[in-house]
Formats: structure tokens, sequence, C-alpha cells
């Protein structure tokens, strides 16, 4: 059975959003890719996000039920479970025009 999310169209405007962030990252900590992403998330928490945010770093070789239970199959994978609507983002998160996007931090230009 597929899931349909249903969301309404979000008004343009140049106010940043006050919303809490709720994130949770999942790693390898052997890999470079995954150091890269934990670096790269934190920065960008705390510069767009400080006092707002609460990030969990998740090893899955320490944590392997709850990587299953989330159906991780890829690492670094990065979800942002609050605000709605749930965002998934898969990669060592170094493209930040790309991650504020998809963590609707920022509005893509044309």
């Amino acid at each position: 059975m597929k899931a349909h999310m249903k969301t309404s169209p979000r008004p343009h405007t140049s106010r940043p959003r006050l919303d809490k962030y709720l994130l949770r990252l999942y790693v390898s900590r052997s890999t470079s890719k995954s150091k890269l992403a934990v670096r790269s998330i934190r920065q960008l928490c705390e510069d767009h996000l400080k006092g707002r945010y609460e990030l969990e770093v998740i090893d899955i070789h320490k944590h392997a039920q709850l990587a299953r239970d989330e159906q991780i199959i890829a690492v670094p994978t990065l979800i942002k479970r609050l605000p709605a609507p749930l965002q998934i983002l898969v990669g060592d998160m170094s493209d930040m025009e790309k991650v504020l996007f998809g963590l609707d931090l920022k509005v893509r230009t044309a």
C-alpha cells in the first residue's frame, strides 16, 4: 500500500521559520562521507537553527535494529521528522544549498 502525503502550498516569504527541528542522521563512523556529513549538519544547525533543533547522530553499526526499523539502506541519511513534512536526504551533506532546500530552510530560486 502506498502512503500519500498531503501538503498545502507554503507562502513565499522572506521571514525565517521559527519551528523546532527534530533531525536524525544515520552514519557509519568508519567512512569519510559519514564524518563529513556529521560536521556539515552540525555546522548547518548552528548557523541556521541555533537553539531550535535536536540532532541525533546514529551509528548504524551500534544501532542496527534502529536503522532496520527506519529502513535505512544508505549512509549518511538525514531524516527531518519535524517540522512536517518528513524529509529524507542521502549523501555526505556537503552541498549546503541542497541541504538547506531539503530542510525547507531556503526557497529554490529560478
